[in-house]
């Protein structure tokens, strides 16, 4: 088995929705895919998720350290906590030594990960500080739209000053390159969505537009690209790819259309890093509830994209 084509699945928080969502990904996933794949979580808690999810799970090769076992669905604590951030840095460590390919990550939760010692915002942010990735942009892929987020997890008040020039462009850059290669998109056409209403009137509500935005859309060679588009209508339009100023400008319309298929990619990455674009959903975690439509089009994302690159 090439380790190029491996593809690694961690199990996200124990207690939370990832075990049921990853055990009904794996029943549906074919034979040639299932040879493809290491399980980094523990056996426990996954076959509880098949068992809720009322169904068999196949053979498959795990990568456990042990110590999220006991986990109980609905009940995260500061074991489960530690369990989800050992499932990820194993599953990153093999990707750095070159073990695996690709990465599929199920829901962590930030609040248990931080308490049990997780330096990070989120997953995007470790996977660039493991991997040694300088850029890396979130982008969210669905069946009607991809927006791919200029900020990620940075508050509302903090984007108009964390926005530069170089950085928008710098997104620019990754949305193509990733349109072109892993998505096969000959002439991609990219919409830069504004940040301040009316895309700032001409400075007139904002400058940000005008003096930050504008120039970052000028530069790209291999992308048609057009910005800064009015936010309100912007998403109305139609392009290969939107890039959103902050979190929820972009998230909104993808959830709004796309909620249950869209998947979070990572760009920028030396390995193909997929997600399901829901959180650990503790209030139905363990009641074979869950919807893992998400989670099963990150793996096939997942596998595409292994198979173009």
């Amino acid at each position: 088995m090439s380790a190029v084509t491996t593809l690694g699945i961690t199990l996200g928080d124990p207690a939370g929705i990832g075990p049921e969502i990853v055990a009904a990904t794996l029943a549906k996933l074919p034979d040639e895919w299932i040879r493809r794949v290491i399980v980094y979580g523990d056996r426990g808690p996954l076959e509880r998720g098949a068992r809720a999810m009322g169904v068999t799970l196949p053979e498959v090769m795990m990568a456990s350290p042990g110590t999220g076992e006991r986990a109980i669905a609905g009940a995260p604590d500061e074991t489960t906590g530690a369990a989800q951030i050992g499932y990820l840095e194993t599953a990153v460590a093999d990707a750095a030594a070159g073990r695996i390919g690709a990465i599929v990550t199920a829901p962590i939760s930030k609040t248990w990960a931080k308490r049990a010692g997780f330096a990070f915002p989120g997953h995007t942010e470790m996977l660039a500080d493991r991997l040694g990735a300088r850029d890396v942009v979130m982008m969210f892929a669905g069946p009607t739209m991809k927006v791919a987020l200029a900020t990620i997890h940075v508050p509302l008040a903090d984007v108009p000053r964390t926005l530069t020039t170089f950085g928008v462009r710098r997104t620019i850059e990754l949305v193509t390159e990733s349109l072109l290669h892993d998505f096969g998109i000959a002439a991609p056409r990219i919409g830069v969505v504004g940040l301040n209403p009316h895309a700032g009137e001409g400075g007139l509500i904002g400058r940000e537009d005008r003096d930050i935005i504008a120039p970052a859309c000028t530069t790209c060679r291999t992308a048609t690209v057009e910005g800064p588009l009015v936010p309100d209508a912007a998403f109305r339009m139609s392009y290969d790819a939107f890039v959103a100023m902050y979190h929820d400008q972009g998230l909104i319309p993808v959830k709004l259309v796309d909620f249950d298929e869209s998947v979070n990619m990572t760009l920028g990455l030396p390995i193909v890093r997929t997600s399901p674009d829901h959180g650990t959903a503790y209030d139905i975690a363990g009641k074979g509830v869950a919807r893992a439509i998400s989670m099963q089009r990150a793996v096939e994302l997942a596998v595409a994209v292994l198979g173009r690159r």
